[in-house]
C-alpha cells in the first residue's frame, strides 16, 4: 500500500508542476502582448504628437509668413496713428511760443519765466532796490508775486518741450518713437558707476524724499528792550536784526548741556505711510544726517512727532519714495470720448486719476477704506503738475531712474515696455487694458496684460460749481466702481506683446500654467493696434481714428510714468 501512495504523490506533483509552467507561459505571452500593445499605444501617440507639432508648426509657419506679409502695411498705418504724438508735441512747442509772444506784447518790464538769466537780472535789481516808498513797494511786490505763478505755470510745459525737442534730436533707431523714449527706461543701468553711501548717518536721497516741507528750529536772543527814563522811552537800535541763541553755549568742552526736546504737529495734507525718518541739515557736507537726534516718539492717531536734539538744525522728515511700489494691480478703462480712468493699487492706498483731453484729475485715493487728501482731489492739472502734487502729498507712484536699485522690479525689455505704452495710448478711448499675474511669468522680452474692448457708458465727469462739487466726484466714483465690479472674469482676454509681435493667448488669468499657446482662430500681428482690430467693432475703432491727440499723449504720459508693466 506505501508504494502505490508514493506513485500517486509524485504525479500530483507532475501535474502542478506543468500548470504552473503554463501559468507562467500565459503569463509571460500576457506580459508581451502588454508590452507590444504599450509600445504600439506609445508609438501611436508619438506619431500623433509629431503629426500635432508638424501640423502646428506649419500652421505656425503659415501665421508667420502671414504676419511678415502685412507688416509693412500695419506699421504704415501705425505710423499714421502715431503722427498723434508729433502733432502733441508741436501744439506743446506752439503754445509756448505764443506765451512768449503774449509777454514780449505785455512791455510791463517783467522777465520771461523760461530765461534764467532774466530771472536773475530781476531778482538782483529787485534786491538792490531800497525805495521806500509803500506803494511803489507794493506794485513791486505784486510784479514778483505775478513772475513767481507765471514761473511755475511755465517751468513744467517748458520742460516738456526741451525733452521733446532733444528726443526729436536723438530718436532712437530701435524704438522709433517721437517722445519721451529715453525717460528712466533707458536710464536705468547707467547708474552703476554711482559710489555708495558708506556712513549709514548719510541719508540716500535716492531712496528717501523729504516729505512735509523743512523746518528750521532756532533759539533767537530777545533784542534789547525798551527801557522808561523819565518821560523818554529809549531802546538800543542794532544793525543785525535778531540774532540766534548758540546751544550749546560756548563754555567748557566737559560741559553737559540737556538736548532740545521738539514736538512737532503734523501736516493734514501729508501721507505718512510708515514712520517718518527725522534727518538734520549739514551745511558742512551739503547733506542730510540722522545722527544728532535721538527718542523719537511717532503718534499716529494725533499726527505728531516727539524727538531730541543735542543742538537747534533744519530738519525734514523722510519717507521712503518706493513705499507704494510695486503695485499691486492697475487698470485704464476708458470713460467716455478722449476720457479715461487710470486706476492704481498699491499696498497701503487706491489712487483714482481722471484723464480728459489734456488733462488729468486726482479723483480719489483711498486709503484703509477712507478717502484722504480731498484738498488736491476734484482739480485738473497737466500730468506733470499732477506727479508734483502726488509726490508732495507723500503718495508716490512715479518710479525714478533709480527705483529699481530699490524696488523688487519686473524688469521688461525698453521696446517692449515702451511700445506697449504707446499703442495701449493710441487705443485707450476704446479699449481697457488691466494687470495680469501672467505678466512676471512672461520673461523680460515680452509683456502680458489683460483687455476688453467693452465701452459701456460710465458716469462722466464734469466741471460743477464748488459747492456741489466733492458730493458729485463721489457720485462718480461710486458709478465707475460698480461698473467695475460689474465686469466678469470672461470680459477680459489675455494679449502678449513683444514690441514687434502682438498675439491674443489661450489662457486665462485662472489658468494653472503660463502658456504662449495662441487663442484660437487668432493670428499674429506686427502691432497692437492691429491685434485688438482683428475683434474690435467698427465703433471702437472709429474711436481710435478720431481720438484726439492730446487725450492721447496725456495716457501715454502717465503710463510711462507710472511704468505699470515693470513694477507691479
Amino acid at each position: 500500500m506505501g508504494p502505490k501512495k508514493k506513485k500517486k504523490s509524485s504525479g500530483k506533483k507532475k501535474v502542478i508542476k506543468a500548470e504552473q509552467l503554463r501559468l507562467q507561459k500565459e503569463e509571460e505571452e500576457r506580459r508581451l502582448k502588454e508590452e507590444e500593445e504599450a509600445q504600439f499605444q506609445a508609438q501611436q501617440e508619438e506619431a500623433s504628437r509629431l503629426e500635432k507639432e508638424r501640423i502646428e508648426q506649419e500652421q505656425m509657419e503659415k501665421l508667420e509668413a502671414k504676419d511678415q506679409e502685412r507688416r509693412e502695411s500695419e506699421l504704415a498705418e501705425l505710423h499714421s496713428l502715431e503722427q498723434k504724438f508729433l502733432s502733441a508735441q508741436q501744439w506743446k512747442t506752439d503754445y509756448r511760443a505764443y506765451g512768449k509772444w503774449e509777454h514780449y506784447l505785455s512791455c510791463d518790464g517783467s522777465p520771461d519765466p523760461a530765461v534764467l538769466q532774466e530771472i536773475n537780472t530781476f531778482m538782483s535789481l529787485w534786491r538792490d532796490d531800497q525805495n521806500e516808498d509803500v506803494q511803489l513797494v507794493m506794485e513791486k511786490g505784486e510784479q514778483v508775486l505775478n513772475t513767481a505763478v507765471s514761473f511755475k505755470e511755465n517751468s513744467n510745459s517748458i520742460a516738456d518741450i526741451n525733452e521733446t525737442e532733444e528726443e526729436i534730436e536723438k530718436k532712437s533707431e530701435i524704438l522709433d518713437l517721437p517722445s519721451q523714449v529715453q525717460h528712466p527706461l533707458t536710464q536705468e543701468g547707467m547708474d552703476e558707476k554711482e559710489e555708495a553711501i558708506t556712513d549709514e548717518n548719510i541719508v540716500d536721497l535716492q531712496q528717501f524724499v523729504p516729505v512735509g516741507g523743512v523746518y528750521h528750529i532756532d533759539a533767537l536772543q530777545l533784542p534789547p528792550q525798551v527801557k522808561q527814563i523819565k518821560d523818554w522811552s529809549m531802546v538800543e537800535v542794532l544793525d543785525v536784526g535778531l540774532q540766534a541763541y548758540p546751544y550749546p553755549p560756548e563754555e567748557a568742552e566737559d560741559a553737559t548741556h540737556p538736548p532740545i526736546q521738539i514736538t512737532l504737529r503734523l501736516s493734514d495734507n501729508v501721507m505718512y505711510f510708515e514712520d517718518p525718518v527725522i534727518a538734520r541739515w549739514d551745511p558742512a557736507g551739503q547733506q542730510w544726517r540722522t545722527d544728532g537726534i535721538s527718542n523719537i516718539t511717532y503718534e499716529r492717531q494725533a499726527k505728531s512727532i516727539t524727538f531730541e536734539m543735542r543742538a537747534f538744525y533744519t530738519i525734514a522728515l523722510l519717507q521712503d519714495a518706493h513705499l507704494n511700489m510695486p503695485y499691486q494691480a492697475w487698470e485704464l478703462r476708458p470713460t467716455g470720448m478722449d476720457e479715461a480712468l487710470l486706476i492704481v493699487t498699491t499696498v497701503f492706498a487706491t489712487i483714482q486719476i481722471q484723464i480728459k483731453g489734456n488733462q488729468c484729475m486726482l479723483s480719489s485715493v483711498v486709503v484703509e477704506e477712507k478717502d484722504v487728501l480731498s484738498y488736491v482731489t476734484g482739480k485738473w492739472l497737466s500730468p506733470v503738475d499732477l506727479r508734483a502734487v502726488l509726490k508732495k502729498a507723500g503718495v508716490n507712484i512715479f518710479p525714478g531712474a533709480y527705483s529699481h536699485k530699490y524696488v523688487s522690479v519686473n524688469k521688461k525689455a525698453p521696446l517692449a515696455e515702451v511700445r506697449a505704452y504707446q499703442q495701449m495710448a493710441l487705443v485707450a478711448s476704446a479699449f481697457a487694458f488691466a494687470w495680469s499675474k501672467w505678466n512676471l511669468e512672461a520673461g523680460q522680452e515680452q509683456v502680458v496684460f489683460k483687455e476688453s474692448g467693452a465701452t459701456a457708458g460710465v458716469a462722466k465727469p464734469c466741471i460743477l460749481q464748488r459747492q456741489t462739487r466733492w458730493k458729485i466726484l463721489v457720485l462718480i466714483q461710486y458709478l465707475v466702481s460698480e461698473h467695475l465690479k460689474a465686469d466678469s472674469v470672461k470680459d477680459w482676454s489675455l494679449y502678449m506683446f513683444n514690441g514687434q509681435k502682438a498675439q491674443k493667448l489661450k489662457i486665462t488669468e485662472t489658468s494653472e500654467a503660463f502658456s504662449e499657446e495662441l487663442e484660437e482662430d487668432s493670428e499674429f500681428h506686427s502691432t497692437l493696434y492691429h491685434m485688438l482690430k482683428d475683434f474690435a467693432s467698427k465703433e471702437a475703432i472709429d474711436k481710435v481714428e478720431t481720438a484726439n491727440f492730446l487725450f492721447i499723449d496725456v495716457v501715454y504720459q502717465l503710463l510711462l510714468a507710472t511704468r505699470v508693466l515693470t513694477y507691479s
